[in-house]
């Protein structure tokens, strides 16, 4: 999963560790190991949470799926970024099926409780969370435009000939595959993650 499923997943606003495990689910990458360990327990649950959320999503037969029909159309060893990516629009897309709030309420709130917090950042995560800020990519995930931009910024950070900078045309070519991947998978995450 990307940013806005990890974000979504991060549990329910009112719950008293909600703000730690919000901060944790959106820096997770960037903490490396056990350095974890030196961050508050909510934000530890929350990185522990986005860790156990991509190993489901990586090991499901419907993600596989996903991952499989991206490697055939040239996304190679990036197919499960590029899968990440896709979720993420279509959960944008559908937002207000899984949600009593709207996208652009969500982001907002979200926005504004991370930046609350941003000083703990590690260093990568506070370059470019102004970034994804200003340019709103959490609301862009709903529109291929905004999946399209997603992709190419991520490209320029891979090997070339990640496949990622085309990936749109597959998502484009194939996106009745890929939605009824997202809705066959996302409600099983939804079920593991309320678990964590």
């Amino acid at each position: 999963m990307n940013f806005l499923a990890h974000l979504y997943l991060a549990g329910p606003p009112a719950a008293p560790d909600y703000p730690g495990r919000l901060v944790g689910q959106f820096i997770a990458d960037s903490v490396p190991g056990r350095q974890l360990e030196t961050y508050a327990p909510a934000v530890q649950a929350g990185i522990r949470a986005h860790r156990a959320i991509d190993t489901f999503t990586d090991q499901h037969p419907v993600v596989r799926r996903t991952t499989a029909r991206l490697r055939a159309a040239g996304a190679g060893k990036y197919a499960g970024v590029v899968a990440d990516v896709f979720m993420d629009h279509f959960l944008a897309r559908y937002f207000t099926e899984f949600s009593s709030e709207s996208l652009a309420d969500f982001t907002q709130r979200v926005y504004a409780g991370l930046a609350s917090q941003q000083a703990g950042f590690p260093a990568a995560v506070q370059r470019f969370f102004p970034h994804l800020v200003q340019h709103n990519w959490l609301l862009h995930y709903a529109d291929l435009e905004g999946i399209t931009r997603a992709l190419l910024g991520l490209s320029r950070r891979a090997s070339p000939g990640s496949g990622m900078d085309t990936a749109t045309e597959e998502l484009r070519r194939n996106y009745t595959a890929y939605e009824a991947d997202f809705r066959e998978f996302f409600p099983m995450l939804q079920a593991y993650a309320a678990g964590l």
